[in-house]
């Protein structure tokens, strides 16, 4: 225990710890001024959904370096599964609605979670597929010229 202590408090880990809790701040913020302007401008678009256009177009136009986010960011992905306890322990407060129409539920979720596993596959694979494409290229130069 002494050694996990140790090696959590030492300078670099504390440093690294306060850069996520900032970036993670920073992030907040931005949900939060996105929540603020999706109320005061009547958007049927939640606020948070706001955010994370905001914060993909800013790191791919260059105004925001992912090195400000990445810490943060990479936190929150690894604790993921911590955000979703208070959305289960709410489900058991309804638990005469989950026996009466559980089933619906289960089928949305089930559906909703291939959509999603399905698209970032292909996206993945096309972006992987486009990035690997593109150092070929930057490898050999003379048979994409001889391809056009």
């Amino acid at each position: 225990m002494r050694s996990f202590v140790r090696s959590f408090l030492l300078p670099s880990r504390l440093r690294d710890v306060g850069i996520a809790l900032l970036q993670i701040a920073g992030l907040y913020a931005v949900t939060a001024l996105c929540n603020a302007a999706a109320r005061w401008l009547h958007l049927p678009v939640p606020g948070s959904i706001l955010g994370v256009a905001l914060v993909f177009v800013l790191l791919q136009s260059g105004i925001v370096k992912l090195r400000w986010v990445e810490r943060g960011a990479d936190l929150l992905i690894r604790e993921l599964l911590l955000f979703f306890i208070p959305s289960s322990v709410g489900v058991m407060a309804y638990a005469p609605l989950m026996r009466q129409d559980g089933w619906k539920v289960v089928a949305v979720v089930a559906v909703g979670t291939a959509l999603v596993m399905t698209v970032t596959g292909g996206v993945a694979e096309a972006v992987w597929r486009a990035r690997n494409r593109t150092s070929h290229v930057e490898q050999n130069p003379s048979r994409e010229a001889n391809a056009s």
